[in-house]
């Protein structure tokens, strides 16, 4: 993320969601830190909240993020999916049955299969794949399980997926 999200102009128009594998009692360091690195607005996501154009929304720690039919956020504190709370599959999951041939769904590094299964749900939606190249990743397992669950449209390092996202939010205005 700190490659990909700086990257990215302050009029961004694409809402990004991100799923952060990380403890139950994280103190937020990594938040703080990419806020100060990126030009687009970044905050955790909150109960009911309306989705928004241009913001980049991050998942609570400990929490399932969900994607509700009115396009607001809710949270969950089901059993764990892969091993994880927050999950990916929850979220592509959910966000998958709203947005459908809109959405689209990146995995990055990662040390287990979440996210594979909810991609998978994204691209029977129509919506678009996206994955970092396993040869780039710190942690190759959950792009390679990814690639593995579907047909995915890209694999991309970083700065290519950087690049991407500036090219689709392009195309979207247009």
């Amino acid at each position: 993320m700190k490659t990909i999200l700086p990257t990215l102009p302050a009029q961004f128009g694409i809402p990004i969601v991100v799923v952060q594998h990380i403890g139950a009692r994280s103190d937020g360091e990594w938040f703080r830190i990419l806020e100060k690195l990126c030009n687009v607005k970044i905050k955790e996501a909150e109960e009911k909240e309306e989705i928004k154009s241009g913001v980049v929304y991050v998942a609570p720690p400990n929490y399932h993020l969900l994607i509700e039919r009115d396009r607001t956020f809710s949270f969950s504190i089901g059993e764990r999916v892969n091993f994880s709370r927050p999950s990916i599959d929850v979220l592509f999951e959910t966000a998958s049955e709203v947005y459908g041939d809109k959405l689209i769904g990146v995995i990055l590094t990662g040390a287990n299969s979440d996210g594979a299964q909810g991609l998978k749900k994204i691209k029977e939606s129509g919506g678009l794949a996206i994955v970092q190249d396993p040869l780039t990743a710190e942690i190759a397992l959950m792009p390679r399980f990814a690639i593995e669950a579907t047909s995915v449209d890209y694999v991309l390092s970083l700065e290519k997926i950087a690049e991407l996202f500036i090219r689709l939010d392009q195309n979207n205005l247009e």
